[in-house]
C-alpha cells in the first residue's frame, strides 16, 4: 500500500512540477517538445527516486556492516536474553512479525530501527544501552523502535527523500536553463532545448547553485517530517509501555554522552538520538527536553 501511494504521489509531484516548469520556461520564451518534457520529468524522477529506494532496500546489510551489528540468534546472558524477550513481547502488541535482534559495540546510548519493510525490520541496540540502562529505559527505548517499524517510518522517510530528491533535479534544471537562456539574450525552440541552452558555462554553473540552495531548502523539510516522526515514535512507545518508561529512557539519554562517531553520524537518522546541529532546522531529532516535555502533556497511558 504504501509504494502504491508513493507511486500516486510521484505522479501527482510530476503533474505540479511539470506545470510550475512549464510557466517558468514560458516566462523566459523557452518551449520544450512534449516528447522533451516527459523525458525531463522521468530522468528527474529516476535520479531523485533510484538511489533512495537502492538504499532502502539495501538498508539493513549496510546497517550491520556499518555499525558491526551482532545479530542475536540465541541469548548468552540474561541482558541478551531480556532484550530478545522485551522485543518480541512489543512486536506482537504492535501486530509486527518478530524484527531480527542485534547488538553493535559503542560507548554511546543509542539504538535504531531498519528495514524495507515492518514485517521484516532489524532492531539493534549498542552495547553501553543494553549494560547500562535499567530494564524500564530499555522497554521504552524498543518501544519507540518498534513503533518506527509499525508506523513504517524507514519506508516513508525514503520515499519522502525520493520526492524531494526530483523536485531539486528537475527546479535546478528549469531554473539553470530560464537563467543561461536569459543571460544569452535569446529564447530556444524544442530543438535547441538541451543543456547547452544559452551559455552552457552559466547553465552548469547555476545548475550547481541550484541544487545546493534547492538541496537545503529539500532537507530542511526532510529534517522537519524526521523531528515530527520522532514524537510520533515516542508517544507509541508510551502505548506499549508506558510514558514513564520512554520519559525515563529520554532522561537517561541526556545523561549519556553525545553521539560524535563519524559512522554512526552517518545513520542519525535511524538511531532515538541524533545529534545536535547549528540550528533545529537541520536537526533530525527534537532535543531531549522538548520530546520529554511532548511526552508530560500525552495522556497517560
Amino acid at each position: 500500500m504504501r509504494i502504491l501511494l508513493y507511486v500516486l504521489m510521484q505522479i501527482a509531484v510530476l503533474v505540479v512540477v511539470s506545470i510550475v516548469g512549464s510557466i517558468i520556461l514560458s516566462l523566459f520564451g523557452i518551449s520544450l517538445s512534449g516528447s522533451s518534457y516527459t523525458g525531463l520529468l522521468v530522468m528527474c524522477a529516476i535520479f531523485g527516486c533510484v538511489g533512495s529506494l537502492i538504499s532502502l532496500f539495501m538498508s539493513k546489510s549496510m546497517c550491520k556492516r556499518a555499525f558491526g551489528v551482532r545479530t542475536l540468534v540465541s541469548p548468552t546472558n540474561d541482558r541478551e536474553a531480556f532484550l530478545i524477550e522485551t522485543v518480541s513481547e512489543l512486536a506482537q502488541r504492535a501486530g509486527l512479525n518478530m524484527p531480527e535482534v542485534g547488538i553493535y559495540e559503542s560507548n554511546d546510548l543509542n539504538a535504531f530501527a531498519t528495514g524495507h519493510n515492518r514485517n521484516a525490520a532489524l532492531v539493534a541496540v549498542s552495547s553501553a544501552l543494553l549494560y547500562n540502562m535499567n530494564e524500564n529505559e530499555i522497554k521504552g527505548v524498543l518501544g519507540h523502535e518498534i513503533s518506527h517499524v509499525a508506523n513504517g517510518d524507514m519506508v516513508t522517510m525514503t520515499l519522502l527523500q525520493g520526492v524531494l530528491n526530483t523536485f531539486v533535479y528537475f527546479f535546478s534544471y528549469i531554473v539553470s536553463m530560464a537563467i543561461s537562456a536569459a543571460m544569452s539574450g535569446r529564447s530556444s525552440d524544442s530543438e535547441e532545448s538541451s543543456p547547452g541552452v544559452g551559455n552552457p558555462f552559466v547553465f552548469y554553473m547555476v545548475n550547481s547553485l541550484c541544487q545546493v540552495v534547492f538541496g537545503i531548502l529539500a532537507n530542511m523539510l526532510l529534517m522537519w517530517f524526521s523531528r515530527w516522526r520522532e514524537y510520533r515514535a515516542d508517544a507509541g512507545s508510551a502505548r506499549l509501555e508506558g510514558k514513564n518508561c520512554m520519559i525515563e529512557a529520554l532522561e537517561a539519554l541526556k545523561r549519556g554522552t553525545s553521539i560524535n562517531t563519524r559512522r554512526e553520524g552517518q545513520f542519525s537518522a535511524l538511531c532515538i538520538s541524533g545529534p545536535s546541529g547549528l540550528s533545529e532546522l537541520f536537526m533530525s531529532h527534537p532535543t531531549l527536553d522538548k520530546r520529554i516535555a511532548a511526552l508530560r502533556k500525552l495522556a497517560t497511558f
